[in-house]
């Protein structure tokens, strides 16, 4: 057996293991997580369009504005929908620096309630957990089998 045959057969035997070539199709197997951020997201779509490396614009936005996650971003894409990819990212990035700022704000901003008014309940809070409770009890409870002769009576 010759070198040139023995590398012909290690290169057939191992070919298998190789990962296949990216295609264009793959950019919709990138979803973004439940929990997961748009930086985070935008980072892991934008790491496979290179790995892509297709020119088709179209295809790329679509991909993206199918699998990112419903919430006020998603709204805007679906309003005025981006021709480019550039353009979304350009747009989620005032997202992310406007969403940081509103959580700033929200966090820094609002005043913390003092104890004593967090353990007192208006009284139509009070009243539904009683007709909750009475409801569970009703539900919960089990039915009194009926004799001959009586009527059944529903509460």
């Amino acid at each position: 057996m010759s070198f040139t045959q023995l590398s012909r057969l290690f290169r057939e035997q191992y070919l298998a293991n190789r990962a296949p070539t990216p295609v264009s199709y793959d950019l919709f197997d990138v979803k973004q997580y439940q929990g997961e951020t748009l930086k985070e997201y935008i980072s892991r779509f934008k790491a496979q369009v290179v790995k892509v490396g297709t020119p088709d614009e179209p295809m790329i936005v679509y991909a993206f504005r199918k699998w990112v996650c419903p919430g006020s971003f998603s709204k805007s894409l679906n309003r005025s929908r981006p021709k480019t990819f550039a353009e979304v990212r350009r747009r989620a990035v005032e997202h992310i620096a406007f969403e940081g700022e509103a959580y700033e704000k929200c966090t820094t901003a609002a005043p913390t309630r003092p104890r004593a008014q967090m353990r007192t309940q208006p009284a139509t809070e009070r009243k539904n957990q009683d007709r909750k409770r009475t409801y569970e009890t009703r539900r919960t409870q089990p039915k009194v089998e009926q004799k001959e002769g009586e009527r059944e009576i529903d509460l």
